[in-house]
């Protein structure tokens, strides 16, 4: 290896420093997570700070919010994830005083507090309003699918279950036609081939009747649409493919490009959200006139 840079040996002993706080830079994001959350009253935006006095002490909602907006800002949204990089993650453990919630955890969390963080949310952009950073009022304002948990296949439209209902009455055709040719072979071959195809005409039609209670649940819909594993999530188009999931709609301050407001929708378009999300960046701003540019999905 001769010409290369060559690294340490891994047996080398290091004097590593002796506060996890020199491995942190003064100008990294996570001092900023820090001393925003640290400034904000937790109990009054919603958040239990009072810890119950029976069972297991539980995790500060300061320290999983200080987890849940590092994952935000690197982009790491998984609860899996998060709880392996507070075990690895020196930005992390740093942030959280070496703290490291499991999975389910972080996702109750997520899941129990939604309307308090969205109210830490509107604590940031009153802040930014304070620093004059919204001094231009003019925001962008666009639209992001993501995916849900809820698989295609648990996902119903009236055209899929139609669709469904056709390939199951084609394959009990298929099966049929196969039960009257084993007539025609050996007795004991017949027999057995016979029970094979029965058994599956027999799974089929169970599947009809699950798919009609369905179907009448799905009717009862105001969109004529169902998801089975999450209630609230829609079939919609996203780069060109059908995925499950929400339409995130987002105005950002075309400045400092940072969020003024959020909502997240299960509407598969854009068409009918320009006025609603440019209301909502007004009044966070508190501005007589805002100026906003979209592109055309919020036209067409």
């Amino acid at each position: 290896m001769s010409g290369f840079i060559i690294g340490e040996a891994r047996t080398q002993a290091t004097l590593f420093p002796e506060q996890l706080d020199d491995y942190v830079s003064e100008d990294n994001s996570v001092r900023v997570i820090d001393v925003f959350i640290d400034g904000i009253d937790l109990s009054a935006l919603g958040f239990k700070t009072i810890s119950a006095k029976t069972g297991r002490p539980a995790y500060h909602p300061e320290t999983m919010l200080k987890l849940y907006i590092y994952g935000y800002l690197n982009r790491v949204q998984s609860s899996r994830r998060l709880e392996k990089e507070a075990g690895r993650n020196v930005e992390l453990m740093w942030l959280l005083g070496r703290l490291a919630p499991d999975f389910k955890t972080i996702a109750d969390f997520r899941k129990n507090n939604t309307k308090a963080i969205r109210s830490v949310c509107r604590e940031f952009v009153l802040i930014c309003r304070k620093l004059n950073l919204f001094s231009e009022a003019f925001v962008a304002i666009d639209g992001s699918k993501f995916k849900a948990d809820n698989n295609r296949d648990r996902n119903y439209t009236r055209a899929k279950l139609k669709r469904r209902l056709e390939l199951i009455d084609e394959s009990i055709e298929k099966y049929l036609k196969q039960i009257v040719s084993a007539d025609r072979l050996d007795e004991a071959v017949a027999k057995g081939k016979t029970e094979r195809l029965e058994s599956k005409t027999e799974k089929l039609k169970k599947e009809i009747e699950r798919l009609n209670e369905i179907e009448v649940e799905l009717l009862a819909t105001p969109d004529k649409q169902i998801s089975l594993t999450d209630p609230d999530a829609r079939s919609m188009r996203s780069a060109g493919n059908d995925i499950v999931g929400y339409n995130v709609q987002t105005a950002v301050d075309v400045e400092n490009h940072l969020i003024v407001a959020h909502e997240v929708t299960n509407v598969g378009n854009d068409r009918t959200q320009l006025a609603n999300m440019s209301l909502q960046a007004k009044e966070e701003l508190k501005v007589d006139k805002l100026t906003v540019v979209a592109d055309r999905g919020y036209y067409m």
